[in-house]
């Protein structure tokens, strides 16, 4: 069924005229017949009787008016729920415990009651991600996606460089240094448990080993961030890698040091992945906001040479 069909027929019936309803609709006299013969033809039944002062509705057009309103009421509905700026904009940060989560909260916090869903979608990676993202089941997407892999369709920009931190437990041979070239970490054992194949975070792992020829491992269960910070509190050989922005928590008694990484210093690529052409207010201002608020690094950095610029 015309939806503008059913439109113009309200007109009608409101206006008594179909000149009147051609001037409310912005259409000719011409198109309001056309449109109102279409309709009747398609329901079978004459919904208006012509006189000579106008229109009034015949016994079957007085039934059909009530549901004609709630047919454009529910149209109406519709296009507002999801007209730019009516529904939360829904983002992945893809774990709540690292940088873009971070930034997407202070985002929130710099404007209260903003319309926003932060998802972690920590299971898909990067191109799945951004399939998400074309599909509509999210709006955006922070992810390390390769240039030549992203799709049509598919807008990027790199709005959050998270510089790489060494932590590592009090009885590390580099526990007291102030800071760390990677070439330096060549020797050591860094364990990065729950790194999975065919993940954005592998491949960031894999360039990096292959850059500063560094040991870069996940051997052995992944039990979670707590057991992790108990090994590293407990070994003086095993280190691991955190971004500079992710918040961990560990007891006081772990003494556990963060040691930035410089010269230069490895940054992980967060891109922020969008539909091109999207206008939703809340990603135009949380774009906005990311490019004020990026923190500087400090000399030269290094990124995988498929990141995204």
């Amino acid at each position: 069924m015309d939806v503008e069909a059913l439109r113009t027929f309200v007109a009608v019936a409101d206006g008594g005229q179909f000149q009147a309803a051609a001037d409310t609709l912005g259409i000719s006299q011409q198109a309001v017949s056309k449109r109102i013969a279409g309709l009747e033809g398609h329901l079978g039944v004459p919904l208006l009787v012509r006189t000579s002062r106008g229109s009034r509705l015949s016994l079957d057009g007085q039934v059909f008016l009530p549901h004609a309103r709630k047919v454009l009421a529910a149209v109406e509905q519709a296009a507002q729920a999801v007209r730019p700026g009516s529904r939360p904009l829904r983002v992945d940060v893809l774990n709540r415990r690292i940088a873009p989560a971070q930034a997407v909260y202070r985002f929130y916090r710099s404007r209260p009651g903003t319309g926003l869903d932060a998802v972690a979608m920590g299971e898909e990676n990067a191109s799945q991600a951004a399939q998400a993202v074309l599909k509509g089941s999210i709006d955006a997407s922070f992810r390390a996606l390769a240039a030549d892999r992203v799709p049509d369709g598919i807008s990027t920009e790199r709005l959050l460089d998270a510089p790489l931190h060494l932590l590592v437990g009090p009885a590390h041979p580099l526990a007291n240094a102030r800071a760390i070239r990677p070439a330096g970490l060549a020797g050591h054992r860094v364990w990065v448990p729950g790194i999975r194949a065919g993940t954005e975070w592998s491949e960031f792992y894999a360039a990096l080993s292959g850059e500063f020829g560094l040991s870069i491992d996940a051997l052995g269960p992944d039990f979670g961030d707590e057991a992790l910070m108990d090994t590293l509190a407990d070994s003086a050989s095993v280190a691991t890698l955190v971004g500079a922005g992710d918040r961990y928590l560990w007891p006081e008694a772990h003494d556990l040091r963060r040691i930035p990484l410089r010269d230069p210093t490895p940054v992980y690529p967060h891109t922020l992945l969008f539909r091109t052409g999207d206008e939703h207010p809340v990603l135009t201002a949380l774009r906005d906001h990311l490019r004020a608020t990026a923190p500087g690094t400090p000399g030269d950095v290094w990124v995988p040479r498929w990141a995204c610029a």
